[in-house]
């Protein structure tokens, strides 16, 4: 009876331990046609489901379908910032879950307004809210009406990461990154003891992902600048340089290379030499649908 009591009691931990995580990218690309890549997206896999996504650029949703995710097993969606590179296809997904049984509450998290942009409550309500939405058609999903509901949350500016999300063994910490005039936001999505860390698009002025990715199992950046970039560009984005520094000070044990433009493309020997000056860690190009296991 003792011995029946103490797997009992330890049979969550097991569970807890055991969890079967993977990270897939949907889209490693940009902005820009001609990459061949879609735009900006991220699945996080758990125990075999598609629970936690960040971002979900133009192309994204196809990639999604290709990946055999499913609206109905997503509970959380991260957005870094609200540029149309990371954001475009929300509403063909949230379209699409019409004709599945996805059900309950879809928590969407991003930045808050500046004079540039407007909070991510705003957003979701521009695209869906019910007589104003620009598909005001799927204002149902906001209102009660629809058996998905979103239910979107705004992340206020902050240089010291804070947990926003907790559910089970997922855990979930913002912190905000400079990306020039645009607020955004790193995330760094833990799930037991392993943990995943996503810049977005950011330069590194704030100095906040280093301390955010400390010792995590993947983190993934924007290389979408090259070596010697100047100007708006790189008030916008980290160099390689950069990303060198700060992959080497956090300790990650993995860095996966994302949001490769044509800029950076065909320059992947001259961005890991730049890296490896900092960072002697695993690195890693992603490419559409790349999954890496922790």
């Amino acid at each position: 009876m003792k011995k029946l009591l103490l797997i009992l009691l330890l049979s969550p931990l097991l569970l807890f331990a055991q969890s079967n995580v993977t990270l897939q990218v949907l889209g490693s690309g940009g902005p820009e046609s001609g990459d061949k890549r879609a735009s900006s997206g991220y699945i996080i896999w758990i125990d075999g489901k598609s629970k936690i996504l960040i971002d979900f650029g133009g192309g994204a949703s196809l990639r999604f379908e290709e990946a055999g995710a499913r609206i109905q097993d997503l509970e959380v969606i991260l957005l870094t910032h609200l540029h149309v590179d990371h954001t475009a296809d929300l509403p063909a997904l949230l379209k699409s879950s019409f004709f599945t049984r996805a059900s309950g509450d879809l928590h969407v998290y991003g930045p808050d307004k500046n004079v540039f942009m407007p909070s991510t409550k705003s957003f979701v309500n521009r695209l869906f809210a019910d007589g104003k939405g620009a598909w005001q058609y799927l204002g149902d999903h906001l209102d009660g009406r629809a058996t998905l509901q979103l239910k979107a949350h705004n992340i206020s500016k902050n240089l010291k990461a804070k947990v926003i999300y907790r559910k089970g063994d997922i855990s979930i910490k913002a912190v905000s990154v400079h990306h020039g005039p645009i607020p955004a936001i790193a995330y760094r999505i833990e799930i037991g003891k392993k943990s995943i860390t996503f810049s977005g698009d950011m330069n590194g002025d704030y100095h906040t992902l280093e301390k955010l990715a400390k010792y995590t199992n993947i983190l993934v950046v924007h290389n979408a600048i090259p070596k010697g970039s100047k100007g708006v560009a790189a008030k916008l984005h980290m160099t390689p340089y950069t990303i060198g520094q700060i992959a080497k000070i956090s300790g990650t044990k993995m860095l996966v290379l994302s949001h490769r433009m044509l800029r950076t493309l065909g320059k992947e020997k001259e961005t890991k030499s730049e890296i490896r000056k900092y960072y002697k860690g695993n690195i890693k190009f992603a490419d559409d649908k790349s999954r890496y296991k922790l």
